[in-house]
């Protein structure tokens, strides 16, 4: 797999470091001595340098190569507090390639939280070369993400999984839950701090850095929240703004997949269309409906008893984190790649001695490791302190699933059980953002969408007033622009560049075909 298909295949079943580490780290910025307050982060002077970090850096190597320059720039752990403690912010930039048209500076985030977005910049340069033309485009490892200020608690896990099957799995969750949380116990004086809002706050920081009157912005999944988070914010400071696969930023928080179980139940249906058309091959029914028959068989088999798959255990705490991957396209490849998954896992509910495939290992693998690099962590943190969890009492999760395992049987136990914001140690140090504002900007999304449902789409382009919105009709995939994450579709590529590159927003909402 690529590293972006990787990560989005990951990211659909997705150092405890001491206090001296956050409030003692060595600015690479050089903040002006003589100001107090905000303003002297704006005006640091940028420490540009080369991005490889060491021989084995691969990364660096290929941002150095692409003519790419990094720094890490200083910001206040608490923007109520700028003369207190700071933290690091690291960015790249790389350079427009037609600087006789430069328009300015576009500020990329591809989604998370928690995901490192220094390199995948790169991505987005290689796949949209007319924007990089006219931009430079800037990547910046989100606070207590990748190359920026860590905040790891060595969490023993990666995800609390499935709530499984009955009162005993539950409990097995609520017990990882609070153990996790409890890990994190030492970073009060931090996780308060690693909110949207102070994100957001760190771009107008790059932003004024860079000397950039205003920034342009594009943002797809998690990096849609944060868009809207900044245009709230800093109104005034925006230039071009795209959202690829809007949040409703009135549910984001710890609970947000709470309510998720039925759209990627749609996906999953769509899918089982998809694979009844090829019987002959995947062998796991010849109509949407027995595929879908096949689908719940094997959950309530796993259920039963879990089942050995090559070196690794299959049982209803993974295998709705397995079947969650239908979410990663709906591309002839990734149903494909998704159909064999399948396969295999039949095979080995019905006794069968089979070996994983090589997504079905590396998911498997990933799952039962340690939280090594503290992407759930980090990812856990910015939610926990975006919003307080909808509940602190683990038995209105559990009404909650036993409620819906008629509805929801397959992801409900999944989505609806607790999360460590359930047993947090800190609460958020300011209320949620109400994003409400008429800045101009583009929104694009797809119909079929699972993990950002298209009624939340609709409901963030009312609450963003002069937006217009492109809806990619009959699509069952997250995020539409560009080919990075999911298949390309013209029509929606020749909206966000035509806006891109003139400013020009449409005059209506339209709509793309499939």
């Amino acid at each position: 797999m690529s590293r972006v298909r990787g990560t989005a295949v990951r990211a659909a079943v997705a150092v405890l470091v001491s206090a001296s580490v956050v409030t003692a780290c060595t600015p690479r910025g050089t903040v002006p001595a003589g100001n107090a307050g905000p303003t002297r982060f704006e005006h640091q002077e940028i420490d540009w340098h080369g991005c490889k970090g060491g021989p084995q850096d691969t990364e660096g190597a290929e941002l150095d190569e692409a003519g790419a320059r990094c720094a890490e720039l200083t910001v206040p752990l608490d923007y109520r507090r700028p003369d207190g403690r700071t933290i690091e912010v690291a960015v790249s930039r790389l350079p427009a390639t037609d600087p006789a048209h430069r328009h300015g500076t576009l500020l990329y985030n591809p989604g998370g939280p928690g995901l490192p977005v220094r390199y995948l910049a790169l991505y987005l340069r290689r796949a949209v070369p007319t924007l990089a033309a006219r931009y430079d485009v800037v990547g910046m490892d989100p606070r207590f993400v990748g190359r920026s200020t860590p905040l790891d608690c060595h969490w023993p896990a990666v995800g609390i999984g499935s709530a499984g099957t009955d009162r005993g799995t539950f409990d097995r969750t609520v017990r990882l839950a609070e153990d996790l949380a409890s890990r994190c116990a030492g970073q009060r004086s931090v996780l308060p701090h690693a909110s949207t809002r102070n994100t957001a706050r760190d771009m107008d920081v790059v932003r004024a850095a860079l000397g950039e009157r205003k920034i342009s912005y594009l943002g797809s999944s998690y990096g849609t929240y944060l868009g809207q988070v900044y245009t709230q914010l800093f109104p005034e400071r925006t230039d071009r703004v795209v959202l690829d696969s809007t949040l409703d930023a009135d549910t984001y928080g710890p609970d947000l997949t709470r309510t998720l179980g039925p759209s990627v139940t749609r996906a999953l249906r769509h899918w089982a269309a998809w694979a009844a058309r090829r019987d002959g091959t995947y062998h796991l029914g010849p109509t949407t409906d027995r595929v879908m028959r096949t689908i719940g068989r094997l959950n309530r088999d796993v259920g039963r008893s879990p089942v050995a798959l090559g070196t690794h255990t299959v049982d209803s705490s993974n295998l709705p984190q397995l079947l969650w991957n239908v979410t990663a396209g709906d591309s002839d490849e990734a149903y494909a790649s998704y159909s064999a998954d399948v396969a295999v896992l039949v095979r080995a509910a019905h006794g069968d001695t089979v070996r994983p495939t090589p997504t079905l290992d590396q998911v498997l693998t990933d799952l039962a490791g340690p939280d090594a690099d503290g992407t759930f962590a980090v990812q856990t943190a910015v939610q926990c302190a975006d919003r307080a969890a909808a509940s602190r009492d683990p038995e209105t999760y559990y009404r909650d699933i036993v409620e819906h395992r008629a509805d929801d049987p397959v992801f409900g136990p999944l989505t609806r059980t607790v999360t460590p914001c359930t047993f947090w140690p800190t609460t958020p140090a300011e209320p949620p953002t109400d994003v409400h504002n008429g800045v101009p900007l583009l929104m694009v999304g797809a119909t079929g969408d699972p993990a950002t449902v298209y009624r939340g789409q609709l409901a963030a382009h009312r609450d963003l007033r002069n937006s217009r919105l492109v809806t990619l009709l009959g699509a069952y995939r997250h995020t539409v622009y560009a080919g990075l994450f999911a298949p390309r579709n013209a029509c929606v590529d020749e909206a966000v560049d035509h806006y891109l590159a003139t400013g020009v927003l449409p005059s209506h909402d339209t709509t793309c075909r499939n």
